[in-house]
This record gives structure tokens, sequence and C-alpha cells, in this order.
């Protein structure tokens, strides 16, 4: 039998394993972690056993190098997208190059919005330096690693990760393979994980309007004259319903923070007692009055450092932003910033969204005016 038939049986051998781990999915719970050393043995057996044999039989002239090449990429970029559990390959820096479907649906990130970003950004600002370290390690050839991570999905879970090193094709360095899987107790896992559900676009729309109509509502209710109160009144409204946090600051050239509603026992008062002359991106909504949208934010000085001098963003574990400048219309002068977070496992701010407080902005800055016109 020559070299190719056999390389043919053990890849043939190894469609039929993975074919079988895919009915991983209907065993109990309790077993998950045998089936899961089962798949990162596969990997292995193809990063040692099964790509160096291609290679070999590649050098030494007994493949045909062009339409052979490409189905056999095509092949093993089916298995991994197929593969049963969550697995995703990164470089030494965690960028993604490539997640398959379990990743995808395990996260709630689409492969197409995480490929090129680091992996870091979708995990707790805590777990973010040990994630980076051990990748690192991996990929020095150190040996494979296990560790805990939170993701910001869902903080409140624990998951675990298992890198191995894989040097995919010919490339001179070495990519690391990560494979997820939940680490709370076995009823705690989920039997099918996936995004939450949609309750469809019309039901949005209507939580948008009822917003804006709470928001007209209240402005209309405050006496004309009172900055202050309008700030307050806004943030209100906002606060729970809509954000987790809502930051409101008053000014332009000269910005005095107001307002701080946050969850309960968050450290407000430290927040309260920041400048926001210390937090870039107010101070940028107030000097170009343009609107600011970010979902897991990767620098963590963007809103500063809170009275404690922790970063804001940090310890309030944003997961996604808005900064609006406060202005009654466009390129108009600013009467002041806010700032609405949301953390923890509620759904990041959408463009829809942006578009409703960018509208109820303008509103809170004509509440404002006219109350400046009436003094």
């Amino acid at each position: 039998m020559s070299q190719m038939e056999e390389f043919g049986e053990e890849l043939a051998d190894f469609v039929r394993r993975i074919a079988e781990l895919k009915s991983a999915r209907s065993v109990p719970a309790s077993d998950l972690s045998t089936v899961l050393d089962a798949a990162i043995f596969e990997l292995d057996h193809v990063a040692d056993q099964l790509w160096p044999t291609y290679e070999r039989l590649a050098h030494n002239g007994q493949w045909d190098s062009a339409t052979s090449d490409r189905d056999e990429q095509r092949l093993l970029r089916a298995l991994f997208q197929r593969m049963p559990l969550p697995v995703a390959l990164i470089d030494r820096e965690t960028v993604v190059r490539r997640m398959n479907f379990a990743a995808t649906n395990f996260t709630g990130v689409r492969a197409g919005y995480a490929t090129g970003r680091p992996l870091t950004g979708f995990l707790l600002h805590a777990d973010r330096v040990a994630f980076r370290s051990q990748t690192a390690a991996v990929a020095r050839g150190e040996g494979d690693r296990s560790l805990n991570i939170h993701l910001q999905r869902s903080p409140g879970t624990p998951v675990r990760a298992t890198l191995t090193a894989l040097r995919p094709g010919t490339e001179p360095r070495m990519a690391v393979l990560v494979v997820l899987q939940p680490a709370g107790r076995p009823q705690e896992q989920p039997s099918t994980p996936g995004p939450a559900p949609d309750l469809g676009e019309a039901t949005r729309h209507a939580a948008r309007a009822d917003l804006a109509d709470a928001m007209t509502t209240a402005l209309l209710g405050v006496a004309a004259g009172d900055r202050t109160a309008v700030l307050e009144q806004a943030a209100a409204v906002l606060h729970e319903r809509f954000a987790d946090w809502v930051i409101a600051d008053e000014g332009a050239a000269r910005l005095r923070r107001t307002t701080v509603l946050g969850p309960p026992d968050a450290p407000v008062d430290d927040v309260l007692g920041q400048d926001p002359a210390a937090c870039p991106l107010v101070v940028e909504a107030a000097r170009g009055g343009a609107a600011s949208l970010q979902v897991r934010p990767e620098d963590p000085d963007a809103f500063g450092r809170d009275a404690s001098g922790a970063h804001v963003l940090v310890r309030a574990e944003v997961t996604s932003l808005l900064c609006v400048p406060l202005t009654a219309r466009t390129h108009g002068p600013v009467d002041g910033v806010l700032t609405l977070f949301r953390s923890g496992p509620r759904l990041a701010f959408s463009m829809a969204e942006a578009r409703v407080v960018d509208v109820m902005s303008r509103h809170i800055a004509l509440a404002m005016r006219r109350g400046a016109a009436a003094r």
C-alpha cells in the first residue's frame, strides 16, 4: 500500500470519528468532559500526524499540488466548522483567525465580526491578562494549558478554555486552538447553548416608542429654568428600563457632572466624584458634537478613572456604551453630554436604539434651552 493510500485511509477514519463526536450532543451533561478529551485527542492527531504526513507527501511530489491541495484545505475547513464543540483558532496575540459554528453559538459573536479581533475583547477585563499570558506560553511551545474565563455576555457563568498549539500548513509561527465549554455544574449547563430568543422587530420598535413617549412626558413636566432638573428627569427615564448606568454632564467648555444613576450597590458616588474633563469620550462628544457607540470597548481608559482611581469601564463591567452630546441641532452648541452603560448579560446597544437616543438628546437639549430662555 502506497503512502498516499495509507494517508487516505487515516483521513477517512478521522472523518468517521468526527461524525461520531457530533452525536455527543445527546450524551448526559456529566459525560461531556470525556467527549472533550476525545475531541482534543482527535485535534492533536490532526496536528501531530495527519498534517505532517500531508506536508511530507506534498514535498515529495506524491500529491497533485493544485487540485488536491485545494480539496484537502476545503475538507479540513469543513471538519473544523462541523466540530460539535466550540473551537476557535487564534494567534499568539489572541487575534481570532477562524471560529466554528458551535463557537459562534456559544459566544453569541458572529464569526465574521470576531475574525481579526482579539478574543480577549469578548472576555471580562479581569480575565484578559491571564488569557493572553497562557496563549503566548502555548504558542511558544510550552505545552497545552487550561483555565477558567468569563464571557462578557454571561459574566456569571465560568467557561473552561483549553489551549493547544497548532502549526497551520507551512506557516513559520504557531497558532493556538481554543476549545470552550461551560465550567459550571452539569445541571447548570444548557443542553443547546445559543443566543437569546429574538422577540421580533415589532416588539423592539414598540419598546423604543414607549421610551420616547416617557421621555417627552418627563421633559414637559419639568419647570422652565431648571437645567439640572431636566438632566435628572431624563436620567430617571433611561435608568434600568434602557441602561444600567446613566451619567449626565452639563456644559461643554467646562463640564460639570450632575447626575449618576447605577445598579444597586454600585460605586455611584465614586463615578459622581469623577472629573468629566478626565473622560476622553465625554470630552470628545462635548468638543466635536459626535456621538459614540461602542460594543465591548477595548480601551479601559476611554471613560477615565473614578474617584477611587479604578477604570470606570472595568469597575462597571461595561459591555456596551452610548455617549451622545446634548445639542438642539446638528453642529450646534453643546449643552451637555449623556453617557449610557450596559453591563452583564444585557444585550448591547443596537443602531436603532442609538438613533432613538440621538433624537431624545435633541429633545433634552431643547428642554434645557427652554429653561435658559425663561431666565
